[in-house]
């Protein structure tokens, strides 16, 4: 079982949550950022947190544990080593998000869907559909950090390291902007037009 505590101690052990003016990957401003590879970097504290979330599927049968490039992909892969499910990735061609590398989804196939941080949950319901198209039964979603505090809905069972709110403002509307003191930063692997 995750322990909330525990989990944010690990967070702040590894740096993850960063502060300044970032263009998060749905396009938003934001004066705070998880950049979840600082933790991922550290196996022992993923295979900690990746237990604790696995537990709460260990019960659900998972055949295959499929994770969005790039967040998802480490992710996914020691949850599926926790459930013994085979470990694929989803990555953009040509700006959609698909299967590649001779990745399939049988028919029937259990899907656990495994993502390192939602904001809006975009790269995640674009791997759901994925699921779907292929004809996979979508039996949950796994992530590290709900940036949106439990407001995404994937209508599927749904689980996170850690929710939280972390604010979030259209480029119109971001105060850091207004104050122009800050240089908007893009630290994640999507490109974003900033």
């Amino acid at each position: 079982m995750l322990n909330k505590e525990r989990v944010l101690e690990i967070f702040k052990e590894t740096n993850m949550l960063l502060e300044g003016h970032f263009l998060l990957t749905s396009g938003r401003h934001s004066n705070q950022y998880m950049q979840c590879a600082r933790l991922l970097q550290y196996p022992w504290y993923t295979e900690e947190i990746t237990a604790g979330l696995a537990e709460e599927f260990i019960n659900d049968n998972i055949d295959i544990v499929i994770g969005p490039a790039m967040g998802g992909i480490i992710l996914a892969y020691e949850l599926a080593r926790k459930l013994k499910a085979i470990n694929i990735f989803a990555e953009r061609e040509n700006g959609t998000m698909t299967l590649r590398r001779g990745f399939t989804i049988p028919k029937g196939a259990r899907v656990l869907v495994a993502e390192d941080v939602i904001t809006t949950g975009g790269s995640v319901r674009e791997t759901i559909d994925i699921v779907k198209e292929h004809g996979g039964g979508l039996v949950g979603v796994a992530l590290l950090v709900d940036r949106s505090n439990g407001k995404i809905d994937f209508g599927t069972k749904q689980r996170a390291a850690l929710t939280t709110e972390v604010k979030s403002y259209t480029a119109e509307e971001c105060p850091i902007c207004k104050e122009g003191n800050f240089e908007l930063v893009k630290p994640g692997s999507r490109k974003v037009n900033l």
